[in-house]
C-alpha cells in the first residue's frame, strides 16, 4: 500500500475546518507561542508530540491540523502522528507567519511581552532558549573602560540582555574619541564616559541595569568593582590596569576577556588562570614584563584605525557571551590576532607559565604591587 500523503492546506482553510471541529495543534516552543499563536491551538511541541496529544486525550481519529512558524516542523510533525497511527492530519502551509498575515485570529498568552519579543532570535536557537536566555539576564559583567573596546563590548552585550553591566572609567567623553568609540555623541562631549555609556545603553536596552563607576581601577577598588561578577572584561588602553585586572583575576577566579589595539592591528584572549591554574595561562604568562612605552604608544600617540575596536570589542562580547553560557570554544589558551589591512586572522598558542609568579599552580596570591611603577621599568 502506498504511503498516506500529508495534506497541505491554507490558512483560510485550516480556520475553517477548525470552526468545524479539527484540533489545531502549534508544534512550535513555549517561548515562541508566547509571541502571538492561532486562536484556540492546542501547543504541543514537536519534540513531545504524541507523548502531548496523548496526555490531552486526543483519539487517533480526530481530524488534527499542524501549525508552526513557516511550515516546515509542521510537515515533520504531520509524518510523525501518521506514523504513530493518527489518521487524519494536515500541515497548514506558511504556518503562523500567513496566518498572522493574512489576518486571521490570534490570542497572546500572559507575560513579559517585551522580554519574548526583544530576545526572539536568542529564544529560537535551542543552544540559548529560554534558560540560556534567563542566564544571561541573571549574569553580571564588570568591564574596566567605557573606550573604543568597551563601545561595542558594552553595545552588544547590553543588545543580548545581560542582567547587570558594571563600567568602570574616569575620564570624559572628548571630541577625538567619537572616531571610534560609538557609546558617546557629539553632545556628551565633556560628559563622564561612564554616564554617557549609562544613557546610551539604557536607551538600547532598559531592561539591562547599569552600575557606573566613573573613577579609575587601582588595588584599592578593584576587589570591589569585579568581586560580583561572572566575567570581566578588559577595556583599558594602559598597561598597569592590564596587569591589576590579571592578578586581580587570577586571585578571585574570574575569566577575563582581553582586547587591545594598535593602529591597524588588535588582539583578544580569554585569561582564565583563575578556575584552572596550571593549565590555562594569564596575562602575565604571555607579558611577563610590560613592553616600554617607546615599542607600546598609546592610541593618541600613534592612532588607530576607527573600526578596528569594533572587531576586537565585539569578539571580546563574543567571548563573554559563551563564557556565560558555556558555549562553544572559548579563546582561553589561544591569542587571536586581526590584521585589518590584510583582513587576515591568525592564532597563536599559549601555555601556562610553570613558573608564573601569580597564576602559578599551588602558588599563593603574592599581592598588589606599585603597577604604574612596574610598567615604567622601575
Amino acid at each position: 500500500m502506498p504511503e498516506p500523503r500529508i495534506e497541505r492546506i491554507e490558512p483560510g482553510e485550516a480556520l475553517r475546518r477548525q470552526r468545524a471541529g479539527a484540533l489545531l495543534v502549534d508544534v512550535r516552543e513555549s517561548h515562541e507561542r508566547a509571541l502571538g499563536h492561532a486562536a484556540s491551538a492546542l501547543g504541543v511541541p514537536l519534540g513531545v508530540l504524541t507523548e502531548g496529544l496523548d496526555a490531552h486525550a486526543v483519539p487517533p481519529g480526530q481530524s488534527l491540523l499542524l501549525i508552526c512558524q513557516v511550515g516546515g516542523r509542521s510537515l515533520k510533525a504531520a509524518q510523525i502522528l501518521l506514523e504513530a497511527g493518527y489518521l487524519s492530519v494536515a500541515s497548514v502551509e506558511g504556518g503562523t507567519e500567513r496566518w498572522k498575515a493574512e489576518g486571521l485570529p490570534i490570542e497572546r498568552p500572559d507575560g513579559d511581552r517585551d522580554y519574548f519579543e526583544r530576545y526572539s532570535r536568542h529564544l529560537r536557537l535551542p543552544e540559548i532558549g529560554e534558560a540560556g536566555q534567563q542566564r544571561l539576564q541573571s549574569a553580571r559583567i564588570a568591564m574596566v573602560g567605557a573606550g573604543g573596546l568597551g563601545s561595542p563590548a558594552a553595545y552588544y552585550l547590553a543588545a543580548a540582555g545581560v542582567g547587570t553591566l558594571v563600567l568602570a572609567d574616569d575620564d570624559v567623553v572628548d571630541r577625538s574619541n567619537l572616531q571610534r568609540q560609538i557609546l558617546h555623541t557629539e553632545a556628551r562631549v565633556g560628559m563622564a564616559k561612564v554616564e554617557s555609556a549609562r544613557l546610551a545603553l539604557s536607551a538600547l536596552n532598559p531592561r539591562v541595569r547599569i552600575e557606573a563607576f566613573p573613577e579609575r581601577v587601582t588595588s584599592d577598588n578593584v576587589e570591589a568593582l569585579i568581586g560580583a561578577a561572572d566575567v570581566v572584561i578588559d577595556g583599558a588602553d594602559n598597561f598597569p590596569a592590564r596587569y591589576l585586572l590579571n592578578d586581580a583575576c587570577v586571585k578571585l577566579g574570574k575569566p577575563l576577556v582581553y582586547g587591545a589595539v594598535h593602529r591597524f592591528e588588535g588582539q583578544a584572549s580569554v585569561f582564565d588562570a583563575g578556575r584552572h591554574r596550571g593549565s590555562a595561562p594569564c596575562y602575565r604568562c604571555l607579558f611577563p614584563e610590560p613592553p616600554s612605552p617607546e615599542d607600546a604608544p598609546n592610541c593618541a600617540e600613534a592612532g588607530v584605525l576607527g573600526v578596528l575596536p569594533g572587531v576586537v570589542g565585539m569578539i571580546q562580547a563574543t567571548e563573554a557571551i559563551k563564557l556565560l553560557l558555556e558555549l562553544g570554544e572559548p579563546l582561553r589558551g589561544r591569542l587571536l590576532h586581526f590584521d585589518a589591512l590584510a583582513m587576515r586572522f591568525r592564532e597563536t598558542r599559549l601555555s601556562a607559565d610553570p613558573d608564573c609568579p601569580v597564576c602559578a599552580a599551588g602558588r599563593s596570591f603574592p599581592g598588589y604591587i606599585d603597577y604604574t611603577r612596574f610598567c615604567a621599568g622601575d
